[in-house]
Order: C-alpha cells, then structure tokens, then sequence
C-alpha cells in the first residue's frame, strides 16, 4: 500500500478514532517508571505512587481526546477534572500535559458558549489554586500560579487564533467560489445569446421572407430548407451548452451527442451529422456563418487573410462570436445594408473587422452594433479577458464598425 493511499484511508476515519490514538500514548506514557513524578506539577504537594485512584485519573485525563474535536466542551469538562484530581492528589503525571492541549483543541473547534466557558474555566482555577496552596508547605508563591494561568490562557488563545485564521480561509474560498459561480453563469449566459440571438434572428428573417415567395416554389422550399438549417444548428449549439451543465458530461454514464436527453431526433440523421461539428466553432466556421446570413438575405462580402494557427486557444472562439454577434444586429438592424467581414490571422493574434455601409431598410443608427445590450458588452468583456482590444461605433458613412483585435495562446 502506496503512502498516499494509506493517508487517505486514515482520512476516511471518523474522527473519533483518529484522535483516540493520541489519548492512548499519553496514557501509556503516563505508566512509563521514566515519567513517573516528572509530569505537569501546579503548587508543592509532594509526589505520591499511583494507586486506584490514579487509574480513573488518568483515564479522565487521556481517554477523553478521543472526542476533543468531536465533542470539545465534553472533553475539555473531563481533563480539567481529571487535572484537578492529578494535582490535588499529588501523582503529577505526564497525563498532566493533556490539559494545554485540550485548550488549544477546545478554543480552535468550539462553536457554542465560548465566552460562557472562558468564564468557567477563570473561575474554577481560582478554588484549584485556593487548595493547592492549603495542601501545600506555603513554597509555592501567587507569581508560580499566575504564571501557569497565563500559560493555560495562552493556550486558548493559540486555539483561538487557529480558528480564526480557519473561518477567514472558508470566507476567502468561499468568495472565490462565488466569483468563479458567477463567472461561470456570465459565461453560460453569453454563449446563450450568442446561440440563440444569432440562430433565431436568421430563423425570424429568413421565415418573414418565405411569406412573399408563395409564389415561386423553388425559392420557397430553399428560403424553408435554411429556416430548417438554421434550426437544427440552434438544438446543436444548446444541446452542446446542456451537456456542459450535466454532471455526467464526458463520461460513459452521460447521454451520448446527438442522442441524449433533448429528445430533438427525427429519425432521418441530420443530427448525427450536426453534432459532428467541432464542439468549439473555429475561425475557419466563419464562413459557415456568412452563408447563413447571406441566405437570410443579407449581402455580406467576406474576406480571410492569413493561415490560421494549429492551436490559437480561446481567441478562435471569441473571433467566431464577434463575427457572429456583429452578423446577428446586422440582421435585426441593418437589413439590407452590405456588410462587410474581414479576417486576418498574424502569428500571434486574430483581428476580425465587420462593418455595414448603413445603407440598409432599417435606419442606419443602429446597425451592426444595435441596441447596445449584452451582446456588445459581452464581446468586449470576452476581448478584454484575453488581453485584447474591441471598438465598435459609427463610420462616416453612416454605417456601423465592429472591431476586434484577439491575442491566440503564446506557443
């Protein structure tokens, strides 16, 4: 057995049993002939052999650690008997030595009545001292009981300064997991609209279309086969980010793609053949997206320079979402307007350019940046992120610009 193995079994313990092992080397030791009359001494009552009493002693002072984190207020009223019992009847066993250590425990994991037993504890050493000092030859003076308080004292302060540093490093990684929470549902909600603005707003263009080509049945049937395109890459995208938000997803256990949980399959394959895409869209989709828009009656020229990295990391991502969002409002605001993507890639950056002429049937005004919302500010948090810049505002001309400019991975 591994090392590691064996520690994380130990883990798995309650509790209990791993801090009984400690009580029981104390106890044993306090048997030892060697350690005998050398424990913990409070006063000057002189040593005297264990009899049966010393048995019950030092049980209450070492069997009772077994539950000093379990049950600490129980296991710290047990050792401060036991301790009173062991000094005032003179057998000064090393079991003497529990009683710091309780205190450290006790102040570290106790919830409840802290201050109530501070209190208690203050009170009770001041009879303890009262007795040892009548039972004693008078060698021991007020300093010597002071000085032990004190360390007694210490002791709790050490245990409560562990629980303190303990709930600020909860509190800390509980902010971070908030933080990373709601990252995590800014993210989702961005990839959100990304799908659903993007794929529905070409639905809604390309379906208000079909209405006034009843007349010509082939363009009808094409204007309804892109409604049906469009569509299914929608149920691809969304089952894509359902499966991300599934405990089971990329396991053996979880619903495969393309035929899990959403119940969208027909029979006929197209799903298969949609989920099939890459999981993550890449630059190289872009195109992909201009013949979407095109088909949804947008005029759009594209144009791609470069060669596009082996491995460009997050920034392929965010560059099909730019070009997608700015495609989206192009739709919705600037219908009609020739719009223009660019893409270049360089060796160690993506920059992509996508700009409508405003001369479209809706007012120019808006145009490819139309309304402002979360899509906008979305691309440029996502930008921002990976280091680089996003600009988006009106030309001369009266038409809109969406700028972008996405550092890749370093190599």
């Amino acid at each position: 057995m591994s090392p590691e193995t064996a520690r994380r079994r130990w883990r798995r313990l309650p509790v209990t049993v791993r801090d009984l092992p400690l009580g029981l080397l104390f106890l044993v030791a306090s048997f030892l002939p060697g350690l005998r009359g050398h424990g913990t001494q409070v006063g000057d009552l002189p040593t005297r052999p264990f009899d049966g009493l010393a048995v019950v002693v030092l049980g209450l002072e070492c069997l009772p650690l077994a539950v000093r984190r379990r049950w600490p207020l129980v296991c710290l009223a047990l050792v401060s008997c036991g301790f009173a019992l062991d000094q005032l009847r003179g057998y000064h066993s090393a079991a003497g030595s529990t009683l710091p250590l309780v205190l450290i425990s006790a102040g570290s994991h106790l919830e409840r009545h802290r201050r109530t037993t501070v209190v208690l504890l203050c009170v009770a050493y001041v009879p303890l001292a009262i007795g040892l000092s009548l039972r004693g030859s008078g060698g021991e003076t007020p300093e010597e009981f002071v000085t032990f308080f004190l360390v007694l004292a210490l002791a709790w302060g050490a245990g409560a300064w562990l629980r303190s540093t303990r709930i600020t490093e909860a509190e800390r990684r509980e902010r971070i997991a908030a933080r990373t929470r709601a990252a995590e549902r800014n993210r989702i909600a961005r990839e959100l609209h990304d799908v659903v603005t993007h794929h529905v707003t070409a639905m809604v263009v390309q379906a208000e279309a079909a209405r006034y080509l009843t007349a010509a049945p082939e363009r009808l049937d094409r204007s309804l086969a892109a409604v049906g395109d469009t569509g299914r890459r929608a149920i691809a995208d969304l089952r894509h980010l359902l499966d991300l938000l599934n405990p089971d997803h990329g396991t053996s256990d979880g619903d495969s793609p393309g035929t899990g949980g959403t119940g969208t399959g027909t029979g006929t394959g197209t799903d298969v053949s949609d989920d099939a895409e890459p999981r993550s869209p890449a630059v190289g989709r872009v195109l992909t997206l201009v013949e979407q828009t095109r088909r949804a009656g947008q005029p759009v020229d594209f144009r791609e320079e470069g060669t596009p990295a082996v491995s460009a990391g997050s920034a392929d991502l965010v560059a099909y979402r730019v070009v997608q969002e700015a495609l989206t409002n192009a739709l919705k605001y600037a219908h009609g307007s020739r719009t223009s993507v660019q893409v270049r890639h360089g060796e160690r950056e993506i920059t992509v350019e996508v700009s409508t002429d405003g001369s479209g049937s809706r007012s120019a005004a808006a145009s490819v940046g139309g309304g402002g919302g979360r899509g906008l500010a979305g691309l440029r948090d996502r930008v921002h992120v990976l280091g680089g810049d996003f600009s988006a505002g009106h030309g001369t001309d009266g038409g809109f610009t969406v700028r972008a400019r996405i550092p890749g991975s370093p190599s």
